[in-house]
């Protein structure tokens, strides 16, 4: 098997060594001050309640394997208002699932969805 030699290898000699050089086109490092995450909705305005939930088949299950209900979970780990959300793909794999997973479809079809 082949192995790799390292450019600080003792065998190269000085003059065939691979200087680096200096490209005044490369991307230039700058640090970037970071804002606390607290200021997060004084910047994104648009977000803010009631919030839209994307529901998966996983969060589903959890919720039903955890006994917990689902609107009122959200609202109390958001302190809000929340819509959850179950799109057409989701139902999808629920429905092909199987009956094993009967509760999930019936909660994903819940009206408050």
């Amino acid at each position: 098997m082949k192995q790799m030699l390292s450019l600080r290898d003792q065998r190269f000699k000085e003059k065939d060594r691979i200087k680096p050089e200096k490209d005044p086109s490369a991307l230039k490092e700058r640090e970037v001050p970071q804002h606390p995450s607290c200021l997060f909705f004084q910047y994104n305005t648009p977000l803010g309640p009631p919030y839209h939930i994307l529901v998966d088949t996983n969060f589903t299950n959890f919720s039903i394997k955890a006994k917990l209900d689902l609107v009122q979970s959200m609202m109390d780990c958001l302190y809000e208002k929340c819509t959850p959300c179950v799109t057409d793909c989701v139902m999808a794999e629920i429905e092909k699932l199987g009956q094993k997973y009967q509760v999930a479809l019936r909660i994903a079809k819940d009206p408050r969805f």
